[in-house]
């Protein structure tokens, strides 16, 4: 692997990058309740959340989306250009919020994907020649972990199989490579205006905000979309995030992921007239106020750029 290029996030870019394991990869490691290290890698908790994380915990706590961000998340920069995510919140120790101490995890059939994970690192990374993201592990071996030192070896699909991440996968990989080509893209890709963020955050993690969107009748007039297709985005809560998916594709990128109405264009071009003409005449009349203020200064001296100059003999 060590002549291959790859495209690799940001914060894995440092001068000692982790050794690239394969799915065929062997491991050595266990995790359970009797072993003396139970529950520390919990207390110390900084845990990303992607989309299929946030649904599975929502049901599983039966809250809204509202709900949930709220009392759950802290949001945070997943990139330099703003793009939005959400960690889960700790308590003032950084103690994950769903700990029992002595049970362990008060969620664990529905933990998020890094908690599945661990100690297994997932890396979405691409070749240099190519478009397409691959899969990769790494082992993170941190000091407290004694899991290392139990004797048992599995591969890391097995131990991917075990701890149910392919579903989480499966759902949340075209997000990843959302994130990895909006990295990679550089300034060719352009940063995100603010209104594109905010799409962005209601399709990754706002699922009750981002339904009523897409089942509003501004949007159906805007995209050429079969009613099939809304009655299933009503109801499907996993068609949902991937629909999601698609439009932040159109959104970020410009992909026509979304066939639109064929007067769209022009409609939302007069719809934005008398906004744009506003934004006009408030520039135009800055720019005048600007001008004006300039000659007075130029014509009676720096000190002298209020009305009253005006008085003098």
């Amino acid at each position: 692997m060590s002549d291959e290029k790859f495209d690799i996030p940001e914060e894995l870019a440092s001068a000692t990058l982790p050794t690239l394991l394969t799915a065929e990869s062997t491991i050595r490691f266990c995790c359970h309740k009797g072993i003396s290290c139970f529950n520390d890698c919990c207390r110390a908790a900084d845990i990303t959340l992607a989309p299929y994380d946030v649904l599975r915990l929502q049901r599983r706590l039966g809250m809204n989306s509202e709900q949930f961000l709220k009392n759950h998340t802290v949001p945070f920069q997943l990139e330099r250009d703003g793009v939005p995510g959400i960690k889960l919140r700790t308590d003032d120790e950084g103690a994950c919020l769903f700990l029992d101490p002595e049970n362990g995890c008060t969620v664990y059939e529905d933990r998020p994907t890094v908690c599945r994970y661990y100690p297994v690192g997932l890396l979405a990374m691409r070749r240099k020649d190519s478009s397409v993201a691959e899969q990769q592990y790494s082992l993170v071996v941190e000091e407290h972990c004694k899991g290392h030192e139990e004797d048992r070896e599995l591969t890391v699909a097995e131990y991917r199989k075990e701890q149910g991440v392919e579903e989480y996968d499966d759902f949340n990989r075209e997000w990843y490579e959302l994130i990895l080509k909006k990295r990679s893209g550089g300034p060719g890709v352009g940063k995100p205006n603010e209104m594109s963020l905010q799409l962005f955050f209601m399709a990754s993690f706002n699922f009750d905000m981002f339904r009523k969107f897409v089942l509003s009748d501004n949007f159906k007039r805007t995209y050429d979309l079969p009613q099939q297709t809304y009655d299933e985005l009503a109801q499907n809560d996993e068609a949902l995030i991937k629909f999601g998916y698609r439009f932040m594709r159109q959104v970020l990128f410009a992909e026509m992921t979304i066939p639109e109405q064929k007067d769209a264009w022009d409609r939302r071009v007069q719809e934005r007239k008398p906004v744009w003409q506003a934004r006009a005449e408030a520039e135009i009349a800055r720019r005048n106020a600007e001008m004006e203020k300039a000659m007075r200064e130029e014509t009676l001296g720096e000190e002298c750029n209020t009305d009253s100059c005006g008085d003098r003999d």
